[in-house]
């Protein structure tokens, strides 16, 4: 029997009648609050599931104060390292009793001021949280993190404590290009996904750069331009591409790189979808990678070893990011205490076919 007669779904009250338990007794086992004999647990469990019982979550989070539903905000599910995230979380989160909603920003700052509000509004448990922009994103936040558990993924935010997990995107670009340096490649450019208005702020020296909204695209810039100078290269403002996030944009961008009277000899690029506008200009251009312009992409997306030639890549721990950002979003939830926790997990260096001595 799998519903009441006449085709109503059945409800605790029936759960209760037909394991001869009162209805305050199936309630704490259904909603899995205080405490009751196993023999009674199972006699609950086995008459709801015979009968098709569903839980009324909502009821259920009413008396135990949890929802366990966890909210994810991102800023493009469409990127693969984010898509790879997110499984992470899913993983953690449903081992754990927790389902997840995902909200996808398109890196607007409106999108996720309204996402944080939906998701504070729909009482979710803790939120996993890539903000689009630090400067909108701090004061947005200071109000919200009081009420809820919340973990930065990817992207740290300044002046504001809040646990997180992140790689080390300073180092991970410097060794990057210091790794196309040692090619012998002097005009290496960098294509950072970030908006025309914000070109000026890359070309400063790298102690003296005003921080940029997106906080990884800023610690790559410092990166690549710590390695310049630490191999004595002075950095040239035209080698810079940002016309936006899109593989669009990089497209326009390497174009206008390729037309340059002194054309770059490699190139790195800041994100996978960046990395695709890149092969899909040269392409055009009926230019070949890595005879060429060398390329290096950050993430290991899953095409990047499929493609003619294969990418080197900066592969960094999507899946784990995602999972370790979860399982210390769920250690607060459950009443952790601990100081605030910054986890950086390792990168690594592939290198595959796209990178090459620069020819003399």
């Amino acid at each position: 029997m799998s519903r009441k007669q006449g085709g109503n779904l059945p409800t605790l009250i029936d759960v209760a009648k037909l394991a001869q338990v009162s209805t305050a007794t199936a309630s704490r086992v259904l909603g899995e609050y205080g405490s009751v004999s196993e023999k009674t647990r199972v006699r609950v469990q086995d008459a709801a599931e015979q009968l098709g019982y569903k839980p009324n979550t909502l009821a259920r989070s009413l008396i135990t104060g949890q929802t366990h539903t966890l909210g994810v905000i991102f800023p493009d599910i469409e990127n693969s390292f984010f898509a790879h995230a997110f499984m992470g979380i899913q993983k953690i989160a449903h081992s754990s009793g927790f389902e997840v909603l995902l909200i996808n920003t398109d890196e607007d700052a409106h999108t996720e001021q309204k996402a944080l509000d939906t998701f504070a509004a729909k009482r979710v448990d803790g939120i996993i949280f890539v903000p689009a922009e630090q400067s909108i994103a701090a004061p947005i936040l200071n109000g919200l993190v009081a009420a809820i558990p919340l973990v930065l993924l990817d992207r740290k935010i300044e002046n504001l404590e809040l646990d997180s997990v992140v790689i080390d995107n300073f180092e991970a670009a410097k060794d990057a290009t210091a790794r196309l340096i040692d090619l012998g490649h002097r005009r290496i450019a960098l294509l950072t996904g970030t908006s025309p208005a914000e070109t000026n702020v890359l070309t400063s020296e790298a102690t003296n750069v005003t921080p940029l909204n997106s906080y990884t695209t800023q610690l790559r810039t410092l990166g690549y331009q710590a390695a310049l100078k630490e191999r004595g290269i002075a950095l040239d403002p035209e080698l810079i591409g940002a016309e936006g996030f899109h593989p669009s944009d990089a497209a326009n961008a390497t174009r206008k790189l390729m037309d340059l009277a002194d054309r770059p000899t490699a190139i790195l690029a800041l994100d996978s979808l960046l990395t695709l506008g890149v092969l899909k200009s040269l392409s055009e251009l009926g230019l070949k990678c890595p005879q060429d312009v060398s390329l290096i992409s950050f993430d290991d997306a899953d095409w990047s070893a499929f493609v003619l030639p294969p990418i080197s890549v900066v592969a960094q721990p999507d899946f784990d990011l995602g999972a370790q950002a979860c399982a210390l979003l769920i250690s607060r939830i459950q009443g952790e205490s601990k100081p605030t926790i910054s986890i950086t997990l390792p990168t690594q260096f592939i290198n595959r076919k796209s990178i090459a001595a620069v020819s003399s």
